[in-house]
């Protein structure tokens, strides 16, 4: 997985609350387990006018000119809310988005958004709302997120400081998801299987 350090990036502002997971990925596009190959049914129900995703509606703010080449996405309340199908989170790291910002986020989508180099970064509603108005004023917004030190900088130089757990900000900046980050002890594991070996030998005849 790639390690998230800092990303300056285009800003996309999508002022929905709940979004939910089969928004972010429909259930009919369920068919693989594979993580790529998501990003063009992102938001597939919204972003397009026909149910084959060969028709963009215009009027959806991905579909936007001054939009493209987004990889900030900033969104509203309980975004990721719904079935805990990690689906969601393959389309929005498939699209090119990496970074998350909102005042809250449903708990297993938040936790898997970690597990595929996503960052999501909750600030609370009044910057975010801030963060819309400024985002809707200025074509080409960008913001620069550092994880090490935990803020979101805008153009004007306001540094916003976002919390985040220990872990699962040491485990993005390697790169980690679980998987990555029980490997990254196996001689530990290794030193732990031999002592019980010694310990227990008929466990392991």
């Amino acid at each position: 997985m790639e390690p998230f350090t800092t990303l300056t990036g285009l800003v996309a502002p999508l002022d929905r609350m709940n979004v939910n997971t089969d928004e972010i990925t429909p259930a009919r596009f369920l068919k693989t387990t594979r993580r790529t190959g998501f990003g063009n049914v992102l938001f597939a129900n919204w972003r397009y006018l026909d149910k084959d995703s060969t028709q963009p509606n215009p009027d959806f703010v991905l579909n936007q000119p001054r939009y493209q080449g987004v990889n900030i996405l900033l969104a509203e309340d309980n975004f990721g809310c719904g079935s805990s199908r990690e689906h969601a989170p393959w389309a929005i790291r498939d699209y090119g988005i990496r970074c998350l910002i909102a005042p809250s986020f449903a708990d297993i989508f938040y936790n898997n958004c970690f597990n595929n180099g996503i960052l999501p970064v909750t600030l609370d509603s009044a910057t975010v709302r801030e963060l819309f108005n400024e985002v809707a004023a200025n074509e080409g917004y960008t913001l620069r997120v550092d994880l090490a030190a935990q803020t979101v900088t805008t153009p004007a130089g306001r540094a916003i400081h976002f919390d985040i757990d220990g872990f699962r900000k040491n485990a993005l900046l390697q790169g980690l998801d679980n998987i990555g980050w029980t490997l990254s002890h196996s001689d530990e594991i290794a030193a732990y299987e031999e002592k019980r070996k010694k310990e227990a030998p008929w466990i392991f005849s």
